[in-house]
């Protein structure tokens, strides 16, 4: 007779190899992080292997970013105007907005934007390489397939992000005041005097150095899912989504942990007062 609440035979010992895979797995995307970045300052790709990464991660990737970025702006004021409005300060609606988009809200949807789009798609695609050994074959030829690539879809991601963010920060800024000047009919000259000021370069500055590391993760995680697929047609499924899932997480665990350091950094270095609003 089994005794209640004890573990069945074999738990511990399943238990153990789940931590093991774990450790291993952690430890492999380590080594393959360090194989990836070790080319950097040793050799770059070429210029047509550079361009053809920066058109797909960068150039497609403009429209879905700045749709998203527009609606993100549309729907704060949406779902802020009558908390505003309710205390008299429907015009101060442009900081909240403003403040949102490039601190927060536009680096990481448009970072979660890109993991679907870009890192599901180079997952899949090394996937798909790896389970038809065109990986392994370009290894028997004396190709590095890490430098031929990982490396430039890792610079894309590093160096266009930021730059779609730039975009996406716009397009909700813009979104924002759309629906707050025409729809709710907010004093123009109001929203925008009270909104001035709020945004300085210390914002803009790590709205757009979170995005660098958003995109480093990006494409580190979905190419090594995509160079570690096994399974046939069911592993690059699978391969697509594990790497939309943990960009995902890595995105949100960067962001929280990049926002703190970088404010107790803005703490240390100077105190600012805020400037006064109007109106």
């Amino acid at each position: 007779m089994a005794t209640v609440g004890r573990e069945p035979p074999g738990g511990f010992a399943r238990t153990a190899a789940a931590l093991y895979e774990a450790i291993a797995s952690i430890g492999e995307f380590g080594e393959f992080t360090r194989r990836t970045l070790s080319w950097l300052p040793r050799r770059l790709p070429s210029s047509s292997t550079l361009l053809q990464s920066f058109y797909t991660v960068g150039v497609l990737s403009v429209p879905v970013v700045a749709v998203t970025g527009m609606f993100i702006g549309m729907v704060l004021a949406v779902q802020s105007y009558s908390q505003f409005h309710q205390l008299g300060m429907a015009t101060r609606l442009g900081v909240i907005i403003n403040t949102s988009v490039v601190r927060e809200l536009g680096p990481v949807l448009a970072a979660t934007m890109l993991a679907g789009r870009v890192g599901s798609a180079m997952a899949a695609e090394l996937a798909t390489m790896r389970v038809t050994e065109q990986i392994d074959a370009l290894d028997c030829l004396g190709v590095n397939s890490v430098h031929f690539l990982v490396v430039p879809r890792f610079l894309a991601c590093v160096l266009l992000i930021p730059l779609l963010t730039i975009v996406a920060n716009f397009m909700g800024v813009m979104g924002g005041a759309l629906v707050s000047l025409q729809v709710y009919r907010i004093e123009e000259y109001y929203y925008w005097h009270n909104a001035e000021g709020f945004i300085g370069l210390w914002d803009l500055g790590t709205g757009l150095l979170k995005p660098m590391f958003f995109g480093a993760a990006i494409a580190l995680i979905s190419c090594h899912r995509g160079f570690k697929s096994t399974g046939g047609a069911e592993g690059v499924g699978r391969a697509a989504t594990e790497a939309f899932v943990y960009s995902f997480i890595a995105i949100l665990a960067l962001d929280f942990f990049l926002a703190l350091g970088l404010n107790n950094l803005h703490d240390a270095l100077w105190h600012s007062a805020g400037p006064r609003l109007v109106g």
